[in-house]
């Protein structure tokens, strides 16, 4: 009899065990426990711990209350100024009601990541290129806000979303690189002008100056010269000034005083004309007599000492 009782104790004992083992559950700090009596939601969420069920009854389900990480697939899309362009991002979510991302969602990750491709798709058509690319707050604001909108009623809060990366076509990469190379040349050409006009201003104002002293430009000069040494070239470049060119032109003048130890010579005389009156051309005869021509222009004068030739009949000649 006594060992009858003894065997009821312990099979009671091990079935009480047994009982524990089905009925005792472990809810971690992290999670929280939605009770399922028969079916439905049986009390409160059950907080992290150790927590007691009715085996074969209740069904306790666990819910990850932690922030997880969606990354969205990529997306391609025409944005408002016809740019076809692919978009991915990530959602940072985490569930704040858990019997409601239980009952009212099927499974609330997938929920979320069907919501935010839409999102996304509709984001990238409402946009330009140039907000994708350099407004990216504002496209992140308005995404979290259409995805945050129905995930509210799922027990559900999203806490940023994020764009990570915004593909573009290469014909669309070489014409931004075109676009951007010339800006920033437009930029270099007008900081050099700018720079040039400052310079010459400068310039203008150093001049004025040493307009006065002779003295400055000479020291300017020496300056220059020291700083062309200092790189040790084979070639020097000396400037000359424009004062030292005027001295020099000044100095080659025809008008000069004459210096000691030089002749002071006469100006050279023009030449002078010779008319025919000045040429008297000598003739000679056949004795040897030599006449001076008579004068065309003057009056007709007495022969003296011409000879005149007459012819002869007999031969020869003969003279008067």
């Amino acid at each position: 009899m006594l060992q009858e009782l003894v065997g009821a104790i312990v099979a009671l004992v091990c079935v009480a065990l047994v009982y524990a083992g089905m009925a005792a559950r472990v809810v971690k700090q992290y999670e929280r426990g939605v009770l399922f009596r028969l079916g439905r939601v049986a009390g409160e969420v059950r907080p992290p711990g150790l927590t007691l069920i009715i085996p074969f009854v209740d069904r306790l389900a666990k819910v990850n209350m932690q922030i997880v990480t969606l990354p969205i697939p990529a997306q391609e899309g025409i944005t408002r100024d016809n740019v076809t362009v692919r978009v991915d991002a990530v959602v940072y979510f985490r569930v704040v009601d858990a019997t409601s991302a239980l009952v009212k969602v099927e499974d609330y990750k997938f929920a979320v990541s069907q919501m935010a491709q839409t999102s996304l798709r509709s984001i990238i058509g409402k946009s330009d290129l140039d907000d994708l690319l350099s407004n990216r707050e504002q496209l992140n604001q308005g995404l979290e806000l259409m995805i945050d909108s129905p995930a509210v009623g799922w027990g559900i809060q999203v806490d940023r979303v994020e764009i990570k990366d915004v593909s573009l076509p290469d014909t669309m990469k070489r014409s931004m690189a075109r676009q951007a190379e010339a800006d920033r040349e437009r930029r270099a050409r007008i900081i050099n002008a700018d720079a040039e006009l400052q310079a010459s201003k400068k310039l203008a104002e150093a001049a004025q100056q040493m307009s006065g002293t002779p003295a400055a430009l000479q020291l300017r000069l020496l300056q220059t010269v020291m700083a062309v040494s200092a790189e040790k070239n084979s070639t020097l470049v000396l400037p000359i000034p424009v004062e030292l060119l005027h001295f020099l032109e000044r100095g080659n003048r025809p008008d000069t005083p004459p210096t000691e130890g030089t002749a002071h010579q006469a100006p050279e005389q023009p030449p002078k004309e010779i008319t025919p009156k000045e040429i008297t051309p000598e003739e000679t005869t056949p004795n040897g007599d030599r006449t001076q021509a008579p004068d065309l222009n003057g009056p007709p004068g007495p022969e003296i000492g011409r000879h005149h030739l007459t012819p002869n009949p007999g031969g020869g000649s003969r003279s008067d």
